[in-house]
């Protein structure tokens, strides 16, 4: 390989001359061996972006190529670990180095010591194809990790095949060829897997939210953001849905993040329980720790490595869910590293490119039928963190572009202490029609007629508080008085969600359905009454009516619930 030299340092980025690596090549900078990437290559001169901090490095110093791109490893290991942002495990780090992590230091992504039980599912002459699963490791409690042929070699027939316990680093097969297959394989972090087919988003990833399921549902495979300045709530959202989302896998990127905050995240998330089996959820988990402090050019490098995760897990058939904490960071990693490159800059500073690269970032996901013959999905949920809650700036107008679910989180909902906090005026979902006919078959053939009904009260609700805030409730009509009402159930009794509730945090479809029900069946009897002369004031103090609020937070909720519509219809029948 070759080795060149340093002739300029400019913070992250370092400028060398007598290489021949190739673009997103990785080369070893300094005396010391600073972990970097090729980024630009300009006749002679090799640009470079280093994922250490530079001080120190002086013009002259070599620089070595390794021949490879920036790779993940993959194999079994992976779950629970705490990742930096080029696959370092921190406590293999700590464990070197010390609390301050030492410039230069490399640790595999993955236990190369550690011996797993590997089971064969194929047998000595079998044909393999790119991506089947020839063995099995007992990962986790849950997760059987699968063991297949690299997306990039040819497969072929299974000439030896071995079970028993083994390093990620020895043969377990050997094709006909002569080709050694190990638990363990890498693969170029910018470069997307490879699946069969990508299929339609036509199931609905359950969060156990009511506002994500009931109006603003994400497919499994979908690509999700979320919007919210400081305080609004985005971290423990993307906490909850790690908790209650309907998938195999959790893997959490923190890209940029505040050191203070990922270190509560760090503290706080491996105690977190998994519902499906009351143990800790970091078993099915992963998390990549790149905070604010940390070199700007391992922030980006963060989000690919966290994704090439993610797509390994789906190769095997899982449905993994990726939170992405925050892209706004990234792109202002981009922006820095574009101004030091002297590119002409686009909108507010960022590179022209930015479009682009979120573009190829949320386009990795989806549901797909993997080389394997099954299905894996990977959802995106990324968070944005525009300045000063401006939603018009150039990563959310970018993001929007790109995603079909936009969960807005306001600032005011959150000071009136309403959680979840996402504005249901200003979120959107682009899947309804896809995930209409699933509602229709698995929960009910009314759930997006009572959704749009709830969604037509709440627009309504909107319009009618600037006349309040003006003349008061009194001075309106005695229908829209009883319109203003049942937004309000809808939005105290069945919006709102309690994160820390041990009912409340996580509801059923079915119990969703049956909530939103019971409202609008209070509106029906309410507008009943209303043309029959009986005034309002009666109407909004039947018994019934805050009984309802009570449901919700019920486990064995529908006996409960029977009880209450059954004291609704005799107290209206009794109003005179």
């Amino acid at each position: 390989m070759e080795v060149g030299k340093i002739k300029r340092v400019a913070g992250p980025l370092v400028q060398a001359t007598g290489l021949k690596a190739s673009m997103y090549d990785l080369v070893l900078v300094g005396e010391e061996g600073l972990m970097s990437e090729v980024i630009g290559i300009s006749g002679n001169k090799h640009i470079i972006q280093v994922y250490e901090d530079t001080g120190g490095v002086r013009p002259g110093e070599p620089v070595k190529e390794t021949g490879a791109p920036l790779v993940a490893q993959l194999g079994p290991g992976i779950l629970t670990q705490i990742y930096d942002g080029i696959q370092r495990p921190l406590p293999k780090l700590a464990e070197a180095s010390g609390d301050f992590i030492s410039r230069g230091l490399f640790v595999d992504g993955i236990d190369h010591k550690k011996k797993w039980e590997f089971k064969s599912v194929v047998k000595k002459g079998d044909t393999v194809k790119p991506g089947q699963a020839i063995g099995e490791v007992q990962e986790q409690l849950l997760i059987k990790h699968k063991i297949m042929v690299p997306p990039n070699l040819k497969g072929g027939a299974i000439k030896e095949i071995y079970d028993g316990n083994f390093t990620v680093d020895e043969t377990i097969a050997v094709l006909d060829d002569g080709t050694k297959l190990f638990m363990m394989h890498k693969w170029p972090v910018r470069q997307a897997r490879p699946v069969t087919e990508k299929l339609a988003p036509t199931i609905p990833l359950r969060t156990g939210q009511r506002v994500i399921d009931g109006f603003f549902s994400l497919a499994k495979g979908g690509t999700a953001a979320i919007p919210g300045g400081f305080g609004t709530g985005k971290t423990v959202m993307q906490q909850t849905l790690s908790k209650w989302a309907d998938v195999d896998i959790v893997v959490y990127v923190g890209c940029g993040e505040r050191g203070n905050e990922m270190a509560d995240l760090l503290h706080e998330f491996p105690e977190l329980q998994d519902p499906r089996t009351g143990r800790p959820l970091m078993e099915r988990s992963i998390v990549y720790a790149n905070t604010s402090n940390m070199p700007v050019a391992a922030r980006e490098a963060s989000v690919y490595t966290g994704m090439t995760t993610s797509e390994y897990y789906r190769d095997m058939g899982y449905d993994v869910l990726m939170t992405a904490d925050s892209t706004s960071r990234w792109a202002e990693a981009m922006r820095e590293m574009g101004s030091r490159l002297e590119e002409m800059p686009g909108e507010e500073g960022y590179p022209a490119y930015l479009g682009a690269r979120l573009a190829d970032f949320y386009e990795r996901a989806g549901r797909a039928e993997v080389l394997n013959g099954g299905q894996g999905s990977v959802s995106i949920v990324g968070a944005v963190s525009p300045a000063g809650g401006d939603f018009t700036e150039p990563v959310t107008q970018n993001t929007l572009r790109m995603v079909k679910v936009f969960w807005a989180l306001d600032s005011k909902l959150t000071q009136r202490r309403h959680f979840p906090s996402i504005n249901w005026l200003d979120s959107y979902s682009l899947y309804d029609l896809d995930l209409e006919p699933w509602f229709v078959e698995n929960v009910s053939a009314d759930w997006n007629k009572n959704k749009r009904r709830a969604m037509a009260i709440l627009q309504e609700n909107a319009e009618l508080e600037e006349i309040v805030m003006l003349v008061g409730s009194d001075a309106l009509p005695e229908d829209q008085q009883v319109t203003l009402e049942v937004a309000r159930m809808i939005i105290n009794f069945w919006l709102a969600q309690s994160a820390f509730h041990p009912v409340d945090t996580f509801s059923p479809y079915k119990k969703q359905f049956d909530l939103l029900e019971a409202i609008l069946k209070y509106r029906d009897y309410a507008f009943e009454a209303v043309q029959k002369g009986i005034p309002v004031g009666q109407i909004t103090s039947v018994p019934s009516k805050d009984a309802l609020a009570k449901v919700r937070l019920e486990a064995e909720y529908e006996p409960i619930l029977a009880k209450v519509l059954t004291q609704m219809d005799a107290e209206f029948k009794a109003l005179k």
